[in-house]
């Protein structure tokens, strides 16, 4: 049976924005797959088997196909394009443009919301480091002011539909957990989340895949 044929997996779990970006690739791909929770807050992803059998970095997600398996949001969503010709632009021109757009969110984006995100909803508040929120928070508003001006004159980021820069850009924005952003307070990015959550495959990332806080309380 050819990879082509076989259902992939994508290793992940719900609260993990970064592997959101590839559960929505996947799903409104119309692909075939199928998640595996990975129990990150008991420590799996740090594992010595999990370093040696799924990703020797230790993260999610990790996406398996047949023989191929990839770690990375940004080069899963890049495989996926080459697989289902779907969110990858259609000429070199817009492959960089979107490619300039999953750089900059894991730099400058994501990375910062997952990590203020962590330390404001999944530590103790005796060890929430205040300072270090407070200066992530003011970082990730830098990255907004970008972001909202950006989408002030355009409905998608990087071309005239929807693309891997608007599945990696939206990766935690979803989240209900608070971490400083405000949707009414940035109204160009609100009404992009608005018409994204509106294209068929989208869902809550704690409906697209296992795991979410409530079940840990």
């Amino acid at each position: 049976m050819g990879k082509d044929n076989m259902t992939m997996k994508l290793y992940c779990f719900g609260e993990s924005g970064h592997s959101y970006k590839a559960a929505l690739a996947l799903n409104m791909g119309g692909a075939d797959w199928t998640p595996i929770k990975v129990d990150f807050f008991n420590g799996e992803t740090r594992s010595a088997a999990y370093r040696a059998e799924v990703n020797e970095m230790g993260e999610a997600p990790v996406l398996v196909d047949g023989d191929i398996k990839l770690t990375q949001s940004g080069v899963i969503m890049d495989y996926l394009s080459e697989k289902t010709g779907r969110f990858g632009g259609n000429t070199p021109e817009e492959r960089r443009e979107i490619l300039r757009w999953i750089l900059w969110d894991n730099h400058k984006l994501s990375s910062l919301a997952g990590m203020t995100r962590f330390l404001m909803n999944f530590l103790p508040p005796e060890k929430q480091p205040k300072e270090t929120i407070a200066f992530l928070q003011g970082r990730l508003a830098a990255s907004y002011q970008i972001l909202d001006a950006h989408l002030s004159d355009r409905t998608w980021i990087a071309t005239d539909v929807v693309t891997n820069a608007d599945l990696t850009c939206c990766g935690y924005l979803y989240y209900p957990e608070p971490f400083g952003f405000d949707r009414a307070a940035w109204p160009n990015i609100d009404a992009w989340l608005t018409r994204l959550s509106e294209q068929p495959g989208w869902k809550h990332p704690y409906d697209l895949m296992p795991g979410n806080p409530s079940e840990r309380t």
